[in-house]
């Protein structure tokens, strides 16, 4: 996860998140970061959920831009994230969830 230190991270609303573009390359390459992205998720949608409680989360575009929110995660699929008002983030493009 190192390249994320990199570069400058821009705080977005939800709301334009759709305006983006995304990649189909995976930003994390070590397979424990998944795991743990994976496992983050899950309980991020639990949060949302139950309590509708918000977090923090880091995703690339497909300029390789990064990017960070923070909102509700309503739904975790096998590919996309559906966040609070139906806005989509493909899973492979989070590097993480805070």
């Amino acid at each position: 996860m190192s390249n994320i230190l990199e570069k400058a991270i821009v705080k977005i609303e939800k709301e334009k998140i759709n305006q983006l573009t995304f990649s189909k390359r995976e930003v994390l390459l070590d397979e424990e970061d998944r795991k743990l992205r994976n496992h983050d998720l899950q309980r991020a949608q639990i949060l949302g959920n139950l309590s509708q409680g918000k977090v923090w989360i880091t995703f690339e575009s497909a300029d390789r831009n990064l990017y960070q929110v923070y909102t509700t995660i309503w739904a975790v699929g096998s590919a996309f994230i559906t966040l609070k008002g139906g806005v989509v983030i493909p899973i492979n493009a989070i590097w993480k969830v805070e």
